[in-house]
């Protein structure tokens, strides 16, 4: 089956850590950690594509997408990420759309992982400063806004805000990661998500991460927990609208990738159609658009390219 990873990081150097010590490339997909377990991180399925995203976790990978995207532009789209509260955020985000020719950017707005961990609270669908943003991205037809905003039991937990940028701007799409960070034990908040959103055809999902999320383990493959709160989402927002992806390489050091990417195929949740909606068409109909790939394909760095000519 066709693949397309939602939702992955890139990190220029492998360097994990924990208590097998550093984790080490060996190539090819495998890594050896210091205890000398070597494990596989990327599995033989058939990834035929992949979308970069960015996290205050492991540092924000900008410029290294844009270089990934430029050499291997028929597999990799990518978003780019901004501090809003950064004093030359708007510069910031003019470079990256319009000569880096990104058509995507993440809101990383998590208290645990993200802005609100070193921001005060604040609110997507009314921060003059996030607000600009949005109406200078509003010129881009299609551009997809990508947001993680942690769980419920964190100030960065808004789902209403994203029903009102939604709204606000009908001709962008708008992805929220992880599922909303479902709980299997408290599916009532998770449907009051989900309907909020259900009217709303410019709002997706991708279902990354949530076997770490809701505490699955290895040896709960195919996760019977996560299954509950899939279920929901296709029951109330339809399986068009979701996306499947990993979260890795953070959340391979909880289940392994092999499993993270197969654990639909083992259950019967979806049809065959709609399983190849979520696992490839849904992605790349919302992140791989024509004019969102041109767009990369096409991108230049004018900055760079002085700096060479000057040498």
């Amino acid at each position: 089956m066709k693949k397309i990873e939602g939702h992955i990081h890139l990190i220029r150097a492998m360097a994990g850590s924990k208590g097998q010590g550093r984790l080490n490339p060996l190539g090819n997909g495998y890594a050896i950690w210091d205890d000398g377990e070597i494990i596989h991180l990327l599995p033989v399925e058939n990834i035929e594509k992949a979308v970069l995203l960015q996290g205050t976790l492991n540092g924000y990978q900008n410029y290294y997408t844009y270089q990934v995207i430029k050499r291997y532009p028929d597999r990799f789209i990518g978003a780019f990420a901004v501090d809003p509260f950064a004093e030359r955020a708007m510069a910031i985000v003019k470079r990256h759309v319009e000569e880096l020719g990104f058509r995507a950017i993440k809101f990383e707005i998590s208290q645990v992982g993200g802005l609100h961990g070193f921001h005060k609270p604040f609110r997507l669908d009314d921060d003059v400063r996030i607000g600009q943003i949005m109406h200078y991205l509003a010129d881009y037809p299609g551009f997809v806004v990508t947001v993680d905003y942690g769980d419920d039991t964190q100030t960065s937990y808004q789902p209403e805000a994203i029903v009102n940028l939604a709204k606000r701007y009908p001709r962008m799409d708008f992805v929220v990661c992880h599922l909303s960070f479902p709980n299997a034990d408290h599916l009532e908040r998770l449907a009051n998500v989900l309907q909020q959103f259900a009217p709303l055809k410019n709002i997706y999902l991708d279902i990354s991460a949530i076997q770490d999320i809701d505490g699955e383990k290895p040896t709960d493959f195919p996760y019977p927990r996560c299954q509950k709160t899939v279920a929901l989402a296709k029951q109330i927002v339809g399986a068009q609208r979701l996306i499947w992806g990993t979260d890795s390489p953070w959340s391979a050091t909880f289940n392994t990738y092999h499993q993270l990417a197969t654990w639909l195929e083992n259950t019967d949740l979806f049809t065959d159609d709609e399983l190849a909606d979520v696992m490839y068409n849904n992605a790349n109909r919302v992140y791989f658009k024509a004019a969102n790939v041109a767009a990369a394909q096409a991108a230049e760095d004018p900055v760079v390219a002085r700096f060479k000519k000057s040498r």
